[in-house]
């Protein structure tokens, strides 16, 4: 995998769930090469509470574990949740049980043992996925890739790094509420969020964008007015 391609991933957050502590260690370990935000958890319970509070952008989880296991986990995750990249590790070459794993809406599936190639084909797999331009709307798209918005295909509008993954939330978000805890646990990076700094931060990506597709919810958050 080329520098430009391990840049990007640096700001992607994962969850690894293996409920043996060897080979979850060995996998971290590795998963921490590519990310800055790698959690860890033993099996499907603890690991959707950790889904839960950090919102990861990529599953990476075993099938069979004591408690709670993988299909288990998907099902839970995948019962609000269309967006996050899952990836599940099998031992199972059987045609039949991979096709139930697809059918739950998983994106990826790795056939132990895990190596290097294996991972590089899953994760450009979540590039290739990630850097598809957004259509905001019928005249504007966000070219994720580019840090730009593209108006009425030929305006080239830049962006800042939280404008971008705000605007990248908020898609993620449209069929629902981007809620102000994740505004600031995703785009304040640990740092606190004022009410004043969120009201500018909006109102400056407002006036930068032709068109109007940020609505408030007031005392919730925001949505993706289309």
């Amino acid at each position: 995998m080329d520098n430009e391609l391990l840049k990007e991933l640096k700001d992607v957050s994962i969850l690894c769930v293996e409920d043996d502590d060897g080979i979850r260690q060995t996998i971290v370990s590795t998963l921490k090469y590519y990310f800055d935000d790698v959690y860890e958890a033993k099996d499907g319970n603890e690991a959707y509470e950790l889904y839960e509070y950090y919102k990861p952008k990529i599953v990476l989880s075993d099938i069979q574990m004591k408690d709670c296991d993988g299909v288990e986990l998907v099902k839970r995750i995948r019962k609000n949740d269309s967006e996050t990249m899952i990836i599940m590790l099998t031992a199972y070459s059987n045609e039949e049980y991979l096709m139930e794993l697809i059918n739950l809406n998983i994106n990826h599936y790795i056939l132990k043992p895990l190596n290097l190639k294996k991972l590089n084909i899953a994760l450009e797999k979540y590039l290739n996925k990630t850097m598809k331009p957004i259509v905001l709307c019928n005249d504007l798209i966000l070219d994720i890739q580019k840090r730009e918005l593209i108006y009425k295909n030929n305006e080239i509008i830049p962006l800042r790094k939280r404008e971008k993954d705000f605007l990248e939330l908020l898609y993620e978000k449209r069929s629902s509420i981007l809620k102000y805890e994740e505004i600031e646990f995703q785009l304040w990076n640990d740092k606190e969020m004022t009410t004043h700094a969120l009201k500018s931060f909006i109102k400056e990506l407002r006036h930068k964008i032709p068109v109007n597709v940020i609505k408030n919810i007031p005392q919730e958050g925001y949505t993706l007015q289309q």
